[in-house]
């Protein structure tokens, strides 16, 4: 037994000793058996990419085809294993992917009973309890930045799920919004390496650090601080592109940009001014907290709604995002031809909404992002208003409903906010900074690790010199 151990280990080359040391090794998957001519060339060049790994994300933008890509995904593990693939999506989008599943003649059905009705199963998040994972062989999980909270209910059942399936595939626009240690979300669920394991081999805990304390008296935030480790950077980001891919145009992995560039985007700002002082103060202040926001946005509500119910007069279709209940009943009130989509609705009443207003038969929407900012094509609108707040990810996605690829107007955003909320959009635009670097560091990392494993590969035989 040693000797057969001894041998084995002297056959390992020194390269893949330091790749499995490294755990940049994550090939579990297949070459794929289909491929449609529909798909883009830079479409293509993903799915290879995703079905070799078996275990993979697709961090690309919104508009480049995820859907697409999925559901052939899904199609291929299906021809390799002939089991079914399940593919989870946020409310109310399943019917959008089981009808781009009709288009591109990949038959796919929806299953909100957990009964197997098709190869190919769409379902929502909130009805993963419903179903059984050894019935399937491959999950997908769109629009998988849902799963960036660690101790989020949605993230811990979607991981345990995913945990035994050997084929799994995660696709969405914002990885990590917030927090490059979000990542490990991702990473958990894909079976490359846990969360904490991430954290801990990359970062290091700044919570009783001076900076750190500072930061709690100024923000109240109380949470741990991780913050890269010395020299930790750069093997983080080749750590993640060996299993994530971030496209935001097809040049991004060298593909022409023919048909992919978006119209111009028109942000405007309309400050509304608050008509009484908060409670506790003797004159009109800005905001200085968030309790202090907060009170504000409550107290401006009718000024905020009446500012945006000004902007889209006329009779061109909007969409109107919100975040209170008392906003939304509000703009549907005073905006002629609104509906609204609420919490309130039942999930059959939303679907048909969606549809009416992307058919034109409904000319302003009301919404919150929470509820309709994941997922859903509106490219036949190209203007919306939204009050701001601080989750960078739902101003980013609710604007990508609309202002994405296959846009072909300008889009118009009208930024409703208060006098008191000018540190909010300063905030918003830290973390817009925040998600650019974080998609230029894996982009430049991805090609570079694609240079490496070239490298690698390469079996010419060194030519020693004679006197050696």
């Amino acid at each position: 037994m040693k000797k057969n151990t001894a041998e084995k280990i002297n056959n390992v080359s020194y390269i893949d000793f330091l790749k499995n040391k490294s755990q940049l090794k994550n090939e579990n998957g297949f070459y794929p058996i289909n491929m449609p001519e529909f798909l883009f060339d830079f479409q293509k060049d993903m799915v290879v990419w995703s079905c070799l790994l078996g275990r993979s994300a697709m961090f690309a933008d919104c508009g480049l085809g995820k859907t697409a890509m999925q559901l052939v995904w899904s199609d291929n593990v299906v021809r390799k294993t002939n089991k079914p693939v399940l593919i989870l999506t946020p409310l109310a989008v399943s019917y959008q992917t089981v009808a781009e599943g009709e288009k591109f003649g990949i038959p796919c059905r929806r299953s909100d009973d957990g009964k197997i009705k098709s190869k190919i199963i769409v379902t929502n998040y909130e009805r993963l309890h419903l179903f059984n994972r050894h019935d399937f062989e491959g999950v997908v999980c769109d629009e998988s930045g849902i799963l960036k909270h660690f101790s989020g209910a949605t993230q811990k059942s979607v991981t345990n799920f995913m945990r035994k399936i050997p084929f799994r595939l995660l696709g969405t626009a914002t990885a990590a919004p917030n927090d490059y240690t979000e990542l490990g979300t991702s990473s958990e669920a894909l079976g490359v390496m846990g969360y904490m394991d991430m954290l801990n081999r990359f970062f290091r805990n700044t919570q009783n650090s001076s900076d750190t304390k500072r930061h709690w008296i100024r923000t109240g935030n109380r949470g741990p601080q991780w913050r890269f480790k010395k020299h930790a950077e750069q093997p983080f980001w080749r750590w993640v592109c060996s299993w994530a891919r971030a496209v935001r145009k097809p040049s991004d992995i060298g593909y022409p940009d023919d048909g992919f560039i978006l119209p111009p985007l028109l942000e405007r700002e309309t400050i509304v001014n608050a008509s009484r002082p908060l409670m506790g103060k003797l004159f009109i202040e800005p905001a200085r907290n968030l309790r202090e926001q907060r009170e504000e946005r409550k107290m401006t509500i009718t000024e905020r709604c009446e500012a945006a119910a000004e902007k889209i007069n006329g009779n061109r279709s909007a969409v109107v995002w919100c975040h209170l209940n008392n906003e939304g009943d509000l703009l549907e009130k005073i905006i002629p031809g609104s509906v609204q989509v609420s919490g309130r609705d039942p999930e059959k009443k939303r679907e048909e909404i969606y549809k009416d207003f992307i058919k034109g038969n409904i000319r302003v929407l009301v919404t919150k992002p929470k509820i309709a900012g994941f997922g859903l094509n509106m490219q036949h609108c190209h203007h919306m208003t939204t009050f701001p707040s601080h989750s960078w990810e739902q101003y980013y996605q609710s604007t990508r409903r609309l202002w994405r690829f296959g846009q072909k107007k300008p889009v118009t955003v009208d930024i409703i906010t208060t006098a008191g909320e000018q540190s909010v959009l300063v905030n918003l635009q830290r973390k817009a900074a925040s998600a650019e670097k974080m998609f230029d560091s894996l982009i430049a990392n991805m090609n570079h690790s694609e240079g490496i494993a070239a490298v690698d590969s390469f079996k010419k035989k060194v030519e020693v010199p004679a006197w050696l």
